[in-house]
């Protein structure tokens, strides 16, 4: 399929076939499993797959991609961007579904948010990220890298990075490394959190100014009393804190 990639869709087509083996053995498809892939582009991992599984669904925002992916009897596609699509919707029946994806990098951050939304729906997630993104995910406290997608991501799943894939793999080529990750839902939650929608937004403004103490970023949601109530040291920075610790704070958040 030779399509011009669109800058403002952060096109980067997969081509290297030895990348590609790479992915299809860590992911591990077998006949009649239930995929979901993101951002098909040209289909460099979608036939190898389709010839794997037999059927899978694509959801493609770019309508010339989509229309020429249609053509294709093995695949359900679905012309949309990918942040507007209900995973759980597209679950064909009790097996969970496998969702993989080259996610593109300008939006990478509100996908991963979007679609560790549904543990019910989803056995497990490979998708290929830039390095950064995928270091964030799995950073722990006191890591530079250690953040809000750290946090939200850790609480959903388990971060598991695969390997690097170089840029030389894509056209056109990004400046920069990818790598390979894989998400697994959680079973059972690490922690737990009564509200996640409260958890997030304490997380969300922890983060936002992760130079200030917790005193300061959290003003107006907890007052110092109530974080040392939690067990937290309120001159701590958010960088600093667990999961656990996060979860605490949230709990004494006034409801």
């Amino acid at each position: 399929m030779t399509h011009r990639p669109r800058k403002r869709f952060g096109q980067n087509f997969l081509h290297d076939p030895t990348v590609i083996e790479r992915m299809l053995t860590a992911i591990a498809p077998a006949r009649g499993e239930d995929f979901v892939e993101i951002g098909p582009g040209r289909g460099a991992l979608t036939t190898p797959l389709a010839e794997a599984v037999g059927r899978l669904t694509v959801i493609e925002l770019d309508r010339d991609l989509a229309g020429a992916l249609a053509g294709d009897a093995r695949l359900r596609v679905i012309q949309a961007d990918a942040l507007s699509v209900a995973l759980d919707e597209l679950r064909a029946g009790e097996p969970p579904l496998r969702v993989v994806g080259n996610l593109p990098y300008n939006i990478s951050t509100p996908l991963l948010f979007h679609v560790s939304a549904f543990p019910d729906a989803v056995g497990d997630m490979h998708f290929l990220l830039q390095k950064e993104v995928v270091e964030r995910m799995a950073a722990g406290p006191g890591s530079h890298a250690y953040g809000r997608l750290s946090v939200m991501i850790q609480l959903r799943c388990a971060v598991e990075a695969l390997f690097d894939v170089p840029a030389r793999a894509f056209h056109p080529a990004p400046k920069i490394t990818s790598r390979f990750v894989r998400l697994v839902p959680h079973a059972t939650p690490p922690v737990r959190v009564r509200d996640e929608h409260l958890f997030a937004m304490l997380v969300a403004r922890a983060f936002s100014q992760r130079r200030k103490t917790l005193r300061n970023s959290l003003r107006g949601l907890l007052t110092a009393a109530e974080i040392e109530a939690a067990g937290v040291d309120p001159m701590q920075r958010p960088e600093r804190l667990s999961l656990q610790e996060f979860a605490d704070l949230a709990a004494h958040c006034p409801t």
